[in-house]
């Protein structure tokens, strides 16, 4: 209720068994416990009071306008008076990919592009897999001596 650990609790406990004795011990803390109840009912009535007194005072409005002030949300109400009709926000959003013309559609026949660029005609059909081989680099190159083929 007041924020005690139970440990806080046990060394009062033991305080109290050791101050008062274990004979009076029960009777404190049925007086502990009943003036607890008593604090308890007279925040309840002055709850009640309090509540009466704004029904009386036609304060319900007030109530209703608190509540509006503590659901208020900054950032939207910001977003309607800097962009109102969103286009800030659709110029700085990231791309919906869903509705890219790249992304791939189930059961659909895909044709090729329009323009097909061809290869130029004096490009060799086949290249030789030696011609395409670079020379092979030795593990060791001696100091002073040029490199192999590069």
């Amino acid at each position: 209720m007041f924020g005690f650990s139970w440990a806080e609790i046990a060394l009062i406990l033991a305080v109290a068994l050791i101050a008062i004795g274990p004979k009076d011990l029960p009777v404190a803390i049925r007086t502990v416990t009943g003036l607890m109840k008593k604090a308890r009912g007279m925040a309840a009535e002055f709850q009640g009071h309090v509540d009466e007194m704004m029904r009386e005072a036609n304060l319900a409005d007030v109530k209703t306008e608190l509540n509006k002030i503590r659901r208020f949300d900054f950032k939207t109400e910001a977003e309607k008076f800097v962009d109102p009709d969103g286009s800030l926000k659709a110029a700085v959003a990231p791309p919906n990919f869903g509705t890219n013309a790249m992304t791939p559609v189930p059961n659909t026949v895909y044709a090729p592009p329009a323009e097909v660029v061809e290869e130029p005609p004096d490009a060799p059909a086949f290249i030789p897999p030696e011609a395409a081989r670079k020379a092979r680099v030795p593990d060791f190159i001696p100091p002073g001596t040029r490199r192999w083929g590069y």
